[in-house]
């Protein structure tokens, strides 16, 4: 019985003596205001930033083949739906550049995406394969069905 006296006064000594105001020091001081997520989401009307697309000095060097292994579309689970464009092969040489051209839509709903490679006729270059990966935003479209071709090939579908 003594022992149990004891600890019953060193809990209430300890819950005595513990800071009374615990849960105010988890709540933060700062306040964060959220930005709404559809707003950094791009609009219809204008496709995302695409890393491999031409650019003005490219008319400076010689296109050429991609090997392409593996060509994919992956839709998003986001409002409103994102489509990527996953490619995985191999440039000609380790010189050369990727370049992905991304056309909008046809009347059909048809997106065609030309894949190339450019290099320096200029440059010399051992002649071995470079592989790449790369991921390219398509962005978010109208409702409908569309179809994706690479390089004349429809390599998959989907509905927005």
């Amino acid at each position: 019985m003594n022992r149990w006296i004891t600890l019953m006064f060193s809990l209430v000594l300890l819950v005595a003596c513990s800071p009374t105001n615990v849960l105010p020091s988890l709540v933060p001081t700062s306040v964060v205001t959220a930005t709404p997520f559809h707003q950094n989401m791009p609009s219809t009307n204008e496709p995302p930033a695409n890393p491999y697309a031409p650019q003005p000095d490219d008319k400076e060097n010689s296109q050429g083949n991609v090997y392409l292994d593996v060509a994919q579309v992956r839709v998003l689970e986001s409002y409103p739906v994102q489509v990527v464009l996953t490619l995985q092969g191999n440039l000609p040489t380790p010189c050369d550049t990727l370049r992905v051209q991304v056309n909008p839509p046809d009347e059909q709903n048809r997106i065609t995406i030309e894949v190339y490679s450019l290099t320096d006729p200029a440059k010399m270059c051992a002649q071995m394969l470079k592989p790449f990966d790369a991921s390219i935003p398509l962005g978010s479209f109208p409702a409908g069905h569309y179809t994706i071709w690479v390089n004349g090939e429809q390599i998959g579908e989907f509905d927005s």
